[in-house]
């Protein structure tokens, strides 16, 4: 069984302007249904069990929409933050009661075809507290932020990456709980936690083969949006044969 899975699902989506003044990111319609929809049907795909979702703007939406999780065979929970957001670190901390000693975490808007199994593997096998997907880019999805090398991310870069970096962050990662401990305590972002991890040589990586979807900008939803699509109707040919 996967290891629980944590979704990041608290953002405001402001890239996306009108598509969000009411409705959460995460539930904006794709290939006729919520995009959340997508994402936990992949994870039952792949044998997910427990899925935590951090929510914050409309969560309420968000928690209602995908309910216990029982019709997809998951056990979900929503972790609502408090008053103010908490950043993607904060959110996580916040549901590590619910997460146990090692957990997945994923992005409310991308969807990722990778082996999640392998991956939850892959940082037992590591020994160390965290570990990043990185896809080899060279600056071709987005800017490359990462150098991986023999099996571990040796610097980690959102911000001002170096001109050395040809891979980049693919939005799924895999953690020890004690990783949150290593982080300074006030980080906010799980990007600088991936950093602080990386500078310490306490960063695993696992190499993705499949280019990533997401739905974070109008033109990556458009994008995503043909790509399932194309996955739904392929699914049901096969279903037809």
């Amino acid at each position: 069984m996967l290891s629980p899975v944590c979704i990041l699902a608290g953002g405001l989506g402001t890239r996306l302007g009108e598509q969000v003044r009411g409705t959460p990111k995460p539930l904006i319609p794709v290939a006729g249904k919520p995009f959340i929809l997508h994402q936990l049907e992949l994870l039952a795909r792949h044998r997910a069990d427990r899925v935590v979702l951090c929510v914050g703007y409309r969560g309420e939406q968000i928690a209602e929409a995908v309910g216990d999780g029982s019709d997809l065979g998951l056990r979900i929970r929503c972790v609502h933050d408090g008053p103010d957001l908490a950043g993607t670190a904060g959110a996580v901390r916040g549901a590590l009661p619910y997460l146990g000693e090692r957990f997945l975490v994923l992005y409310g808007d991308t969807y990722l075809r990778i082996d999640y199994a392998d991956v939850d593997r892959a940082l037992e096998t590591s020994g160390l507290p965290a570990l990043m997907t990185v896809l080899r880019n060279r600056g071709r999805w987005d800017r490359s932020n990462a150098r991986f090398e023999d099996g571990r991310v040796v610097a980690y870069d959102k911000a001002n990456p170096g001109p050395d970096m040809e891979w980049i962050d693919y939005g799924l990662g895999a953690f020890r709980a004690r990783a949150f401990e290593i982080a300074d305590a006030g980080t906010v972002d799980l990007a600088d936690v991936y950093a602080q991890l990386s500078r310490r040589e306490l960063l695993a990586g696992y190499a993705a083969t499949e280019r990533f979807y997401e739905i974070g900008t109008p033109e990556a939803l458009r994008e995503t949006d043909a790509f399932l699509h194309e996955s739904v109707a392929v699914e049901a040919r096969r279903d037809q044969a």
